[in-house]
């Protein structure tokens, strides 16, 4: 650190020379302007969102030390933890996708959960991320340290002699606790990490299997991460089984196992809208016009055409621009809402035509959207199978045979999956602790309030993707993802550039944005009275999953960060905001045979297009 040379104004000389010294001069330091910092960044996930934040903080941040801590036994995030029957992505594959990894070769319209992990394996594999991640590695405790501005981080990890069986349950013995520290904390937690069971009576008195979409673990081929959901139920064909909800999860497994099993047993405590195929439109026109698809299997012609890249391009994008169209209709009253409702009414009643009291039970009063949409290919059909039971009675309890519910029925089974669900009320399971000692999830009470979902007063350097009110009710959910990821990266530099020990948003500008959240949900059906994990189970108040707004009001919101919103701490004792100018000079101009014309190269020239003079 630098110490003022002068402590009054005066005289001085310099080789015999007078010069006038300032009371506010000080001792230039020994770095040049353009010469950055090290920092330290740890990223937390190796989802969607810690790939793509590992990726852009090597390419665009220099001199720093990354560390990426993953949870689990490999990369992918949720779609490494299910691996339930049927997993699938409910938006078309060439829009689950990023930006910048294109991929051409995807199996289907709506492509299965193995792929998509594949996926993300192919990206940290091509963009060398490999060595940056450290498997098996769960954040346990995460404090700021307000002295030195950094995150102080507890990790667990498998001691070294047990890191060979990585699939098997751990006791206390087979763990031991690191300690790290971050100048920059990036959490890619997700809110569907944490997965819930349902509180039901003499649920742990079953005596056969109870197992839970999120911990797909059967016995059979258990465990590992490329293994076939197909193999883990091959003894199920003469087995009663009874799923658990009427979620995301709950609707593909059910007809995934309708054909393997004896029997399903679908207990819906509420309705559901099931709708039509995200982009329906493109999905026919691939199939020849058939209205009757429900997923579509890319030919050798169609990927021979995807070879060409401005057509995949076009094709790509025609998709997303068609996806992030369908926000309209999460508005209410919009006219795009009312044609979905009548729309969806309408195949759902034809999809159940074989037992038509189902459409009773099923078919919501409230808007379309006012809980997660599902498109459910099969799932309407399924329920129509003679050996698939569609039960809307509640669940009175579990008995070591069966579920009984409160009509006085009880069922004989022999598995019970639970659909459930996540807690999605992004409160932690561990402390996660901020300036004086305040702990985030007391912060989150009664509900998360975030500062654009990115970040929250209290905690300084830290930055989330993913974080409350930033998921999509309409659209497509990596673009935000990724320009989460910029927005770090942005603040990032910030801090580099101009030798910042913290940043910390302000507590008004967290109000203004709530106060934001609060007036838009009323003109949207997502505040309207309907079960939701939007609204963390309930059927009322707060929407906390939500961006409030579009997807691409999002994008725009992100893209120019508002610094005046942040408080800020210099790193160094000299308390002048220009101390980071250095010593009057760049690089090129102290080391030799730099180019000190790196303004006149190609790629730094914007060069403007010219444009007609408007006439007169």
């Amino acid at each position: 650190m630098q110490s003022p040379s002068n402590t009054s104004a005066g005289h001085s000389k310099v080789n015999g020379h007078a010069r006038y010294v300032s009371e506010n001069q000080y001792e230039l330091p020994n770095f040049c302007i353009d010469e950055p910092r090290p920092m330290k960044v740890v990223i937390v996930g190796a989802g969607y969102s810690g790939i793509v934040a590992g990726i852009r903080f090597l390419q665009r941040v220099k001199n720093i030390t990354l560390t990426i801590y993953e949870a689990n036994a490999g990369v992918g995030g949720t779609w490494f933890v299910n691996r339930y029957p049927g997993l699938s992505c409910d938006i078309p594959s060439h829009c689950y996708q990023l930006t910048f990894a294109e991929n051409p070769n995807w199996s289907s319209f709506y492509a299965p959960g193995p792929e998509i992990r594949d996926y993300l394996e192919s990206v940290v594999e091509k963009y060398q991320l490999g060595t940056y991640i450290k498997l098996q590695h769960r954040l346990t405790r995460a404090q700021y340290n307000e002295e030195s501005g950094k995150w102080h981080l507890t990790i667990q990890r498998p001691k070294m002699d047990s890191l060979q069986d990585s699939q098997r349950m751990r006791n206390a013995d087979d763990i031991e606790e690191i300690e790290d520290t971050a100048d920059i904390l990036f959490t890619g937690i997700g809110s569907l990490s944490r997965w819930q069971w349902p509180e039901i009576e003499g649920l742990e008195s079953f005596q056969g299997k109870v197992i839970h979409s999120a911990q797909w673990e059967t016995g059979e081929g258990d465990p590992g991460p490329k293994t076939r959901w197909e193999d883990t139920v091959k003894s199920w064909g003469n087995k009663n089984i009874g799923v658990i909800g009427v979620g995301s999860s709950a609707i593909q497994i059910v007809p995934a196992l309708q054909p393997k099993v004896k029997t399903v047993m679908n207990f819906v405590r509420g309705k559901t809208w099931v709708s039509a195929s995200f982009v329906r439109e493109h999905l026919v026109t691939l199939a020849d016009g058939d209205e009757s698809v429900d997923n579509y299997t890319f030919t050798k012609k169609d990927k021979l055409k995807f070879e060409d890249k401005e057509y995949y391009r076009k094709f790509r994008r025609g998709l997303e621009s068609d996806l992030n169209g369908a926000h309209p209709a999460t508005l209410r009253g919009h006219p795009l809402q009312q044609g979905a409702r009548t729309i969806f009414e309408e195949i759902m009643k034809k999809k159940l035509a074989k037992k038509p009291w189902i459409a009773d039970h099923l078919i919501p009063d409230f808007s379309v959207a006012c809980r997660r949409l599902t498109p459910g290919p099969g799932y309407l059909e399924a329920l129509c199978e003679d050996n698939v039971e569609f039960v809307p009675e509640t669940i009175r309890r579990v008995t070591s045979t069966g579920i009984e519910t409160a009509d006085g029925k009880h069922r004989e089974m022999d598995v019970i999956v639970c659909a459930t669900g996540f807690d999605t009320s992004y409160k932690l399971p561990f402390a996660f602790i901020g300036r004086n000692g305040i702990n985030l999830n007391d912060q989150f009470d009664p509900h998360p309030r975030t500062y654009l979902g990115i970040t929250v007063d209290g905690f300084p350097n830290w930055f989330a993707a993913l974080g409350p009110n930033t998921g999509v009710g309409a659209g497509s959910l990596l673009i935000i993802i990724e320009r989460q990821v910029d927005y770090a990266v942005a603040a990032t530099l910030k801090m580099q550039r101009e030798r910042i020990k913290s940043m910390e948003v302000k507590k008004k500008a967290v109000d203004d944005f709530d106060a934001y959240i609060e007036s838009f949900f009323p003109t949207s059906v997502f505040g309207e009275k309907c079960r939701s994990w939007y609204k963390v189970g309930k059927e009322e108040g707060r929407v906390v999953s939500l961006w409030p707004g579009s997807t691409l009001h999002c994008v725009k919101a992100l893209e120019h960060p508002r610094w005046e919103d942040y408080d800020y701490e210099l790193l160094d004792s000299v308390n002048n905001r220009f101390f980071w100018l250095g010593d009057g000079n760049t690089v090129a101009d102290k080391v030799p045979g730099s180019d000190r014309a790196w303004y006149l190269d190609p790629r730094e020239i914007d060069i403007p297009e010219l444009w007609k003079q408007p006439e007169g």
